[in-house]
Parts: C-alpha cells; sequence; structure tokens
C-alpha cells in the first residue's frame, strides 16, 4: 500500500483509501467532504485548522499501513 505525504493533496489521499476520512476526521480537519479541501495539501489544510501536519501524517500512514 503507497502511504501519504504531507505534500499530497487530501483528494489524492483519499484517493489512496477512502477510509483516511475517519482519520482526519479524529485529527480535528471536518472539512473532508469540503471541495476546497480536495485542492489542498495536508500540510496547508492543518496550518488553516492550528494541527500538527506530521502527527495527522503519521496517523493516516499507520492506518495504511494496516491494510
Amino acid at each position: 500500500m503507497a502511504l501519504a505525504s504531507k505534500d499530497m493533496l487530501i483528494g489524492e489521499i483519499l484517493q489512496l483509501d477512502a477510509g483516511v476520512a475517519s482519520v482526519l476526521m479524529a485529527s480535528g480537519m471536518h472539512c473532508v467532504g469540503c471541495p476546497s479541501s480536495q485542492a489542498e495539501s495536508l500540510e496547508e489544510a492543518a496550518m488553516v485548522h492550528g494541527l500538527d501536519a506530521d502527527k495527522i501524517l503519521s496517523a493516516i500512514n499507520e492506518y495504511l499501513s494496516q491494510k
């Protein structure tokens, strides 16, 4: 399974596995369905929401590696 990176767009990460949406939402990023979020990188979206991109990325990649 491919892993995510901070420079990937939210839309690209969701294409890896739609289940990542639950990881993003649990991390405090509730705008997963927003059209704008599809064109933002994980790092940009985390910054806008005041979240730690590295922590979210770690959770996403942990989820993906268990698939």
